[in-house]
């Protein structure tokens, strides 16, 4: 695709105002990056354009004025954005660009784009504000966008719905949660392919997790059991190591701590592999429980 007349009129602007290339750049990003951005090489990012349009004076809605803008790229990469900041919990971060999106018409005038920034400013009123029930009225505000019951449900619109069973999940709506997970499993029927591999993986997962808080631990362990194989087929990493420790916690909980302790090292194995250092210290405090469990049960 050709982003070489976003560059141009960056350029003109630029020139316009009186700023070089540095001064432009200048707590945005690195002057080699708008040398690229001008020449074509690439197209900026959301936040980026965001920034640059300010600097330059104009509204960023200007650059999509111009009739050959790479708008689908653009949605695209807003979309990733905000997808690397809820996966890294940047939140503060994340609202920031939904703050610089949300009066752009090419977001509030579709349904389907307004509908990217209403699930996250959802996540961003839990996690930040606090607001569950706040947040969970955003959650189905969003969802309703495109929702249509004569359709299959999209890919996003299960990951609504696992946001929102998520919500359920923590105000302790046990059975309100295992519905709208079992909405997201009879969803995944339809799909033949999966562009989000993880979708199934933590659809399982949190059912695992409402039948152990349920008490139902062998059905809580059998859906573990499912996600890792469902991982295993699909060769993702994705979830093992918490479905791993899922399935150790079911045994702990039963007082079979041989095999809890068995589970829990697997757990720690895979968190190894992936460098996942976030859960290490209550893993390696879990294990040391459940060794001294283990001494008491066989009476050292």
């Amino acid at each position: 695709m050709d982003y070489s007349l976003i560059g141009t009129k960056i350029n003109e602007l630029r020139k316009v105002v009186g700023l070089t290339q540095g001064e432009l750049a200048e707590g945005i990003c690195t002057q080699a990056l708008i040398s690229r951005i001008e020449k074509g090489d690439i197209f900026p990012s959301s936040t980026t354009l965001y920034q640059i349009s300010r600097k330059l004076g104009v509204d960023v809605n200007y650059f999509f004025e111009i009739g050959t803008t790479p708008r689908l790229d653009y949605i695209k990469e807003v979309e990733r954005q905000l997808r690397k900041l809820r996966i890294q919990l940047r939140y503060e971060e994340m609202v920031e660009v939904i703050w610089a999106e949300e009066k752009n018409p090419i977001f509030f005038k579709d349904d389907y784009n307004l509908q990217l920034l209403l699930w996250h400013r959802g996540i961003y009123t839990f996690e930040i504000e606090k607001q569950r029930e706040t947040a969970i009225t955003i959650f189905w505000e969003a969802f309703h966008l495109t929702y249509d019951s004569k359709k299959a449900l999209s890919e996003r619109e299960m990951e609504i719905l696992l946001s929102i069973g998520a919500m359920e999940l923590t105000g302790e709506n046990y059975e309100k949660a295992l519905e709208i997970y079992n909405k997201v499993r009879q969803g995944l029927k339809k799909f033949d392919q999966l562009n989000d591999k993880s979708i199934k993986t933590r659809m399982l997962y949190n059912i695992a997790r409402v039948q152990t808080r349920l008490g139902n631990y062998e059905e809580s362990t059998a859906r573990c059991q499912e996600a890792i194989r469902w991982c295993l087929e699909e060769e993702n990493l994705y979830g093992l190591g918490q479905l791993h420790y899922q399935i150790g916690y079911n045994y702990e909980l039963e007082g079979q701590f041989e095999k809890a302790l068995d589970y829990l090292e697997k757990s720690i194995l895979i968190f190894e592999m992936v460098q996942d250092d976030q859960h290490m210290p209550y893993l390696v405090k879990k294990k040391e429980e459940i060794l001294s469990k283990l001494d008491v049960q066989e009476g050292i």
